[in-house]
């Protein structure tokens, strides 16, 4: 494993550029749930949505740098985690809510408000906490990211998007109730189907080192929902709440890490593998703890 550091995965420009418009479609689709007056539950109660801003942007960064500090993986390794950590929640997150049992009207605003926040804590914390650990410091002074191009690149994959998703729902409710399902169908399986070609591009490279990264994305994931469960019950939250915080905490857009990965990092190897097999990990956690958790009714 001494070359996972140095290692550059098989991406070219025109995958990264089919990925970022995959992401977007995905993104308008999930949109097609939200209105503009779902934004008023910041105002109407506050609590819960604060809750899961915190448990995604401070409290799952802070437990992934603890992490590193413990394991110390390798440089790529971690600042893989860091990135995967720094991201809002994955797509798959209002559906694994829903089955589990939580509040989908909080999941979906979650969605909303930590896409919108990731233009500004997405940059802040790969920085951040990647510059606190000596080794990824290094990858860092490398690259040379720039924040502000982060920013642009989530805003035109992921904000952009949500706008336009939001203005048909709202301005066309009846188009929107037709097309939102075909729509959350297909751009799934769009991306299902992408993830799977690009890691069969690299497939040779993946199963050289999954065995290095595997068990961390594992208990990764498993820290990021305990984090999630732990804070939402900390600030009092009722089940049917702490059910959705937990999931949206512990199920990451490791689609937008992939498109970071490739076009800020030169899809540096280990970066790579820990967010290709979050991709993976979090969608069958997230489905086994929605079944574990729908064994019961949540009190709200």
């Amino acid at each position: 494993m001494t070359d996972l550091d140095n290692v550059v995965l098989n991406f070219s420009a025109s995958s990264l550029l089919l990925m970022n418009a995959i992401l977007a479609i995905v993104m308008f689709s999930i949109a097609l749930d939200l209105k503009i007056r779902d934004f008023g539950q910041l105002v109407r109660a506050p609590k819960p949505v604060l809750t899961g801003l915190v448990s995604q942007f401070v409290v799952l960064p802070v437990l992934t740098f603890l992490l590193i500090l413990i394991i110390q993986p390798r440089a790529s390794i971690a600042l893989g985690l860091i990135l995967v950590a720094a991201c809002p929640g994955g797509n798959i997150s209002n559906f694994i809510t829903h089955r589990a049992g939580g509040n989908s009207a909080l999941s979906v605003s979650l969605t909303g408000f930590a896409t919108a926040g990731a233009i500004l804590f997405t940059p802040l914390n790969i920085a951040f906490w990647g510059r606190l650990y000596a080794p990824t410091r290094e990858i860092l002074n490398t690259v040379h990211i720039d924040p502000l191009q982060i920013g642009l690149t989530v805003s035109l994959m992921l904000i952009l998007p949500l706008i336009l998703g939001m203005l048909l729902n709202n301005r066309y409710p009846e188009l929107a109730d037709r097309v939102r399902r075909p729509m959350q169908n297909l751009s799934m399986f769009i991306f299902i189907g992408f993830v799977v070609l690009a890691l069969a591009a690299n497939w040779a490279f993946f199963l050289t080192y999954v065995k290095y990264v595997g068990a961390l994305v594992v208990l990764h994931n498993a820290l990021a929902l305990a984090g999630g469960y732990t804070i939402a019950k900390i600030a009092g939250l009722s089940e049917y709440d702490r059910r959705t915080v937990t999931i949206e905490t512990g199920i990451q857009n490791s689609g937008l890490g992939l498109v970071l990965i490739f076009g800020f990092f030169n899809g540096l190897g280990g970066m790579a593998v820990v967010a290709a097999l979050w991709g993976i990990w979090h969608a069958v956690s997230g489905i086994g703890l929605a079944w574990f958790m729908s064994r019961t009714v949540a009190t709200r």
